[in-house]
């Protein structure tokens, strides 16, 4: 167990790449199932996410050389938090919105980060806007999930999760149509904090895909980690760069 999550093998690097399509899989279907009503077959799927997600932490946690320092991640309790939401539906039934977090552990590990580097030169290239933009995706639903579960019930604006996606994209871009508003105290603090973190998360987007390109590559001299892709010498210290060419120039 300890060889396949940690180890160099071509069977380490399939299982980890297993792990991410589940991880996908289960993104895509926590999305999916929170624009549609409870059935009995998503509670029957909710479990069953749930004891595989199980399983894969406690493997996780048997296997780390530090157990301790696991709960000192935001992952790891992203991974509890979803836990608890596939397997206590009813209970967990209100928090149900914060599965989503999952993406955090999704692109927020080392060991995938490291993978997605070696296998993807596009990954590679544009690392940071990739990352942006699953920040913004998170923060997106996280706070639809949290305009729904604290409105719905008593705004009748907001009678399903896509008026509480529009009204977080509208509040988001700045653009205020006003045709959704929230109501009372928690309403307004929501709304707050959608447009200081939200358009913080869009700005940094943005700069991602204006600023120029660069690559990742460590200078022996001074370490600094990024560089114009025809960079010869660092910028830093002088010294000399030999990043590999991928064939695009």
């Amino acid at each position: 167990m300890r060889l396949l999550y940690h180890g160099h093998s071509r069977a380490a690097h399939r299982f980890r790449y297993v792990l991410l399509a589940f991880d996908i899989v289960t993104v895509a279907f926590i999305i999916a199932t929170s624009f549609t009503p409870d059935q009995p077959w998503i509670e029957y799927l909710d479990v069953f996410f749930g004891v595989i997600i199980l399983t894969d932490f406690l493997a996780r946690l048997w296997v780390s050389p530090h157990p301790a320092r696991e709960f000192l991640h935001i992952s790891t309790w992203a991974d509890i938090i979803a836990i608890f939401s596939f397997l206590a539906p009813i209970v967990g039934e209100g928090l149900g919105f914060l599965r989503v977090l999952r993406t955090v552990r999704l692109l927020h590990t080392y060991q995938l980060m490291s993978m997605l580097r070696a296998d993807f030169p596009f990954f590679r290239r544009n690392e940071e806007t990739v990352i942006a933009v699953v920040n913004l995706i998170v923060f997106l639903f996280i706070t639809t999930g949290l305009v729904y579960e604290t409105q719905h019930y008593r705004n009748p604006s907001i009678g399903n999760y896509v008026d509480a996606l529009y009204f977080t994209v509208t509040t988001l871009t700045t653009t205020g149509f006003g045709d959704i508003t929230l109501e009372g105290s928690l309403g307004r603090l929501i709304a707050v904090m959608i447009m200081i973190f939200g358009v913080t998360l869009f700005l940094r987007l943005l700069q991602t895909l204006l600023r120029p390109q660069k690559v990742r590559y460590p200078c022996h001299g001074c370490g600094l980690q990024r560089h114009e892709v025809d960079a010869v010498f660092c910028k830093a210290c002088g010294a000399k760069l030999n990043i590999p060419d991928e064939g695009r120039f």
